[in-house]
């Protein structure tokens, strides 16, 4: 994405540091920019401090030193209620953020503090539980949803509030093949909004083919900020954060071992196909 020499970065995070009540140290030093309209991996082991990280964004822990800016304005005496009508985490566990009796009424209960008339709310659940595919279910309780739908709620009852920027929590864990299309076409549709859509994931198949930008932690600390590519395809960088090279990697260096020849173009899945179909024809019509 190509930006303006002047551009103001949505997100400032300057010398963030968060120590936990118990003496732990979460996030380290941490400066970082995000831009409007970006979409962004942030990968690690379990206990890097993603997470303790995103939680500064809306006011659910508070920096212990340091400063964040959104949109250009200093967060630190706004209110969680002020930051969650522009920052929408949608958290690892929806029943963590699922409460109410039926589907229809998480929706409805999240649009209330909008200041919207009952009308407008109204017509704005009835529209989100169509887009989410969820109208079947408006009068169930979501303790009675699978764990696809439950996931799939969650993210409607921050989405339809329309914030700028979405953060989601491991988005892709658990979910089926046809779940995780769903999760892409979201993606797409909120960022020709020009949606901010920051994902921690540990699903590194899916970051190598679809998040342009990764961001690596380790003990708290960003170790490499990057495109996604460049990042994933360092064997030191990924053996820092107990991750594994994308297939794709592997794939390419295998084939390296074994010397053969145009292999640099390969840098998705159907490339990958389509080399090993070409090898497998051009062996074939040599026999």
């Amino acid at each position: 994405m190509i930006r303006m020499a002047r551009e103001i970065p949505l997100i400032m995070m300057k010398e963030i540091g968060y120590t936990y009540p118990n003496g732990t140290r979460a996030l380290k030093n941490i400066n970082l920019n995000i831009f409007t309209g970006e979409l962004i991996g942030i990968m690690g082991r379990n206990g890097a401090g993603k997470t303790s990280l995103i939680r500064t964004l809306n006011g659910l822990i508070r920096p212990t030193s340091g400063n964040i800016y959104i949109k250009n304005e200093n967060i630190n005496s706004k209110s969680i209620a002020t930051l969650s009508k522009i920052v929408g985490i949608i958290f690892q566990n929806p029943f963590h953020q699922l409460f109410a009796n039926s589907v229809e009424e998480e929706i409805n209960f999240s649009l209330r503090s909008l200041n919207l008339s009952k009308e407008e709310i109204q017509k704005r659940t009835d529209q989100t539980l169509l887009e989410f595919d969820l109208e079947k279910y408006r009068k169930r309780s979501p303790l009675n949803l699978s764990g696809g739908e439950s996931k799939k709620l969650a993210a409607a009852s921050i989405i339809c509030r329309d914030p700028q920027i979405l953060i989601f929590d491991e988005p892709t864990l658990g979910q089926d093949a046809k779940e995780i299309e769903f999760f892409i076409n979201l993606i797409n549709n909120e960022r020709k909004k020009r949606k901010t859509i920051i994902l921690i994931t540990h699903n590194i198949e899916f970051a190598y083919e679809y998040i342009p930008r990764t961001i690596l932690m380790t003990e708290g600390q960003i170790i490499a900020d990057g495109s996604t590519k460049e990042v994933l395809n360092n064997e030191f960088l990924i053996g820092q954060t107990s991750l594994i090279l994308p297939q794709i990697c592997q794939f390419y260096l295998a084939l390296q071992e074994l010397g053969l020849q145009e292999i640099n173009k390969i840098s998705s899945k159907n490339d990958m196909t389509d080399y090993l179909r070409n090898l497998i024809k051009n062996k074939s019509s040599k026999i």
